[in-house]
C-alpha cells in the first residue's frame, strides 16, 4: 500500500506521527458505452446548452445553481478566498462510547500506521481505546477540507473513518403503518430470528454478480464473439504461445487493410534454416570437385 497522507494524531500533549492509507478498494464491475454495431467507444463532447458550441477546457468555470435555476459563476479567485486548511494534524476532540455513533454517518475508512518514533504512543492510544471501549472523535484536513472523523481499533490497527456532516443525512419522508400486530405473529417472527441467528462472517458472502459477468465475458471470448476495433491490443482467448499470438495479430491487421495474407514468419524461418543447412553441403561438393581437377593435372 502507498501512503496518501502524513501527519500526526494529537491528544492533550501527546503527538503520534502517522501515515494514512486507504483501507478499502472497489471491485465493482465497470462497463464502457460502445456502439453495438462495431464495438467503438462512445465519445462525449463538452457542449454548451445555450449556443450548442463545443467548449474548450480553458473556458470552463465552476457554477453554482440556485434553487430557481439561475447560475452563479465562481472564478479561480473566488475559490481561492474560500476557507481551506492544509493542517497535518488529526486533533482528538473527545472520546465517546463505541456504540453511540450511528453507522450511517461513516463515509470512508483509512488505516493509520505509526512512524518509527511514534510506535509507543500509538500503542498506548490503541490500548486506551480498547480498554475504555470508546472511539475518538477527531477533526482532520483531507483534500484541503476539514472533516469530522473517528478513530477506532480494528485488528490491532487504528482506523480513521471520515463522517458525513449531520445535514447530509436525509430524513425519510414516509411513515409505516402496519396496523395491529398480534402476539402470535410477534412470537413467530422471534422464532424466525432465533432460527437464523449467528455471528457475522464476511467470508461467507461473495460478489456473485462480478463472477457471473466474468464467466459470461469468458464464454463470449471463447465463442469468438469479440468486436475487433482499431484500438484493440489483445487477442481473443487465452494466449499460451506468444509467437502464435503475434502471427495472428499480423494476419488480422493485414486482413483489415485488405492485404493478402503472407507466409507465416515461422514457416519462413524454417525455410531459411533448411536452406542454410543445404548450402554448406553444396560448398563442400564444389571444393571436392576442384581438388579432383588439381590432382588429375
Amino acid at each position: 500500500m502507498r501512503a496518501i497522507w502524513k501527519g500526526a494524531v494529537s491528544f492533550g500533549l501527546v503527538s503520534v506521527p502517522v501515515k494514512l492509507y486507504s483501507a478499502t478498494e472497489s471491485h465493482d464491475v465497470s462497463f464502457r458505452q460502445v456502439h453495438a454495431k462495431d464495438g467503438g467507444r462512445i465519445k462525449y463532447q463538452r457542449v454548451c446548452s445555450i449556443d450548442g458550441e463545443e467548449v474548450p477546457y480553458a473556458d470552463i468555470a465552476k457554477g453554482y445553481e440556485t434553487e430557481d435555476g439561475e447560475m452563479v459563476i465562481l472564478s479561480d479567485d473566488d475559490m481561492a478566498e474560500l476557507p481551506s486548511t492544509s493542517s497535518r494534524e488529526i486533533s482528538v476532540e473527545k472520546f465517546v462510547p463505541s456504540g453511540q455513533i450511528d453507522p450511517m454517518l461513516f463515509e470512508k475508512s483509512y488505516y493509520l500506521e505509526p512512524e518509527k518514533t511514534g510506535a509507543k504512543p500509538y500503542a498506548l492510544l490503541r490500548q486506551a481505546l480498547l480498554d475504555a471501549d470508546r472511539m475518538a472523535v477527531v477533526t482532520v484536513a483531507l483534500r484541503q477540507r476539514t472533516s469530522v472523523a473517528v478513530l477506532r481499533v480494528r485488528d490491532d490497527v487504528i482506523v480513521l473513518q471520515t463522517m458525513m456532516w449531520p445535514d447530509e443525512i436525509r430524513t425519510p419522508d414516509f411513515s409505516v403503518e402496519a396496523g395491529e400486530v398480534k402476539d402470535s405473529e410477534v412470537k413467530m417472527a422471534e422464532m424466525l430470528v432465533e432460527t437464523l441467528a449467528g455471528d457475522f462472517d464476511p467470508a461467507e458472502f461473495e460478489d456473485d454478480y462480478a463472477g457471473a459477468v466474468e464467466a459470461l465475458v469468458k464464454t463470449k471470448i471463447e465463442g469468438g464473439e469479440v468486436k475487433r476495433t482499431p484500438t484493440a491490443t489483445k487477442s481473443s482467448g487465452e494466449v499460451v504461445d506468444l509467437l502464435a499470438a503475434l502471427q495472428k495479430s499480423v494476419a488480422a491487421a493485414k486482413e483489415a487493410r485488405g492485404e493478402p495474407a503472407t507466409e507465416a514468419p515461422a514457416k519462413k524461418a524454417a525455410a531459411k534454416k533448411t536452406s542454410a543447412k543445404k548450402k554448406p553441403t553444396t560448398k563442400k561438393a564444389a571444393a571436392k570437385k576442384t581438388s579432383a581437377k588439381k590432382k588429375s593435372a
